[in-house]
Formats: structure tokens, C-alpha cells, sequence
């Protein structure tokens, strides 16, 4: 696969390109080890499309994890404690959570790095939420957001979201205080 477009949010490019330039090539690495032609697998059952053959992004996801292990980059999990003391009074939950956790894609030297090929929302939590967690719990400086453009999401189920629609979406909301550097990188086959 390949890069097809770059946006540094919160100066990303920047300062991932002069502080973390050897995590930074593994990242390009992985994105040019990984042919996407091997992942137009799955055929569509969608109304708008029936039978046209779409790329499965489970099997992409695949492909980048095995190409990020390789590189000896890890699987994050910090466990969650959800606290029960919000409940109201009148309120008995009919259970207790446990096992639950949030997970990084992969982390290596302080670089957190998310693959997804998913719905919009995803995108916006990774970058806007789940990386500033993993930043205040002392696990990662910066992100990197792997995300398909257009063009490849045009080739997948209909929902899944892509570079530029986040680029606008970023840059209509703005840089709150909390937010971390992220590069997010547009890819395609």
C-alpha cells in the first residue's frame, strides 16, 4: 500500500518526523509491506452493490498487525476500573464489570500507532480520546492514525470512513489543550 496524504495534527508530522524518525520508517515500512490487491476478497451483499468485490478490512488489519509484530511493535491494554459511585441511589446495577479495557493497535518508544478502516466515529475517538488516555496514563507521547482515503473506502462497505472527511472534521473543530501530536496518514492500494 501507500501513503497518499499527510496531516499533522497538533504539529504530528513535525515532531514525530524530527524525534521519532526510526518508528516513523517502520510505520512507512508496514503501510509499503502490506498489497492491499491480496484484501479485494470480500464480495458485497449490500443493496447499492451486490456481487462487486470490496476489501476486507479485517483481513487489512491482519496484514498490519503481522507486519507491526515483526517490527516488535506491541498490543497496548490498560485494564479499566469503572467507577460505581455515579450510580444513583435507586439504582443496583445487575452486575459487576470486569475484564473491560481499552488497546492501543500498537505501541513502540512512546508512539502509539491506530489502524482503521471502521466508521467515522472510531477515527475521531482514536485521535481525540483514546490516544489523549494513553497519553495520561504515561504510555505514549505521540499518534499516528493510519486511515484509508477515499479512494480505498470507496472499495469497501459502504460506512467506512476516510482521510479526508476526518482532515475537515479536524480542522473545524480545532486543538484543545488535552490533545497529543498525531500524524494521521492516508493510505491506498
Amino acid at each position: 500500500m501507500k501513503i497518499g496524504g499527510i496531516y499533522s495534527f497538533k504539529q504530528g508530522q513535525e515532531i514525530i518526523e524530527e524525534e521519532y524518525v526510526a518508528e516513523l520508517a517502520q510505520v512507512q515500512e508496514v503501510i509499503a509491506a502490506v498489497d492491499g490487491s491480496l484484501y479485494k476478497t470480500k464480495v458485497s451483499q449490500e443493496k447499492t452493490m451486490p456481487g462487486k468485490k470490496l476489501y476486507k478490512p479485517s483481513s487489512l488489519n491482519r496484514a498490519f498487525s503481522r507486519e507491526f509484530e515483526v517490527r516488535q511493535w506491541q498490543k497496548y491494554k490498560v485494564l479499566c476500573d469503572y467507577p460505581t459511585e455515579f450510580y444513583t441511589t435507586d439504582y443496583e446495577p445487575f452486575t459487576q464489570i470486569r475484564g473491560a479495557y481499552r488497546e492501543m493497535d500498537f505501541v513502540k518508544n512512546r508512539v502509539g500507532v491506530e489502524v482503521q478502516f471502521g466508521k467515522y466515529a472510531f477515527m475521531v475517538y482514536n485521535v481525540c480520546a483514546k490516544m489523549t488516555i494513553f497519553h495520561r496514563e504515561g504510555v505514549i507521547d505521540v499518534g499516528i492514525e493510519i486511515v484509508p482515503l477515499k479512494e480505498l473506502a470507496s472499495e469497501m462497505s459502504t460506512g467506512v470512513s476516510y482521510f479526508e472527511q476526518f482532515v475537515w472534521d479536524l480542522e473545524h473543530r480545532g486543538i484543545a489543550d488535552i490533545d497529543i501530536p498525531v500524524l494521521i496518514l492516508g493510505i491506498t492500494v
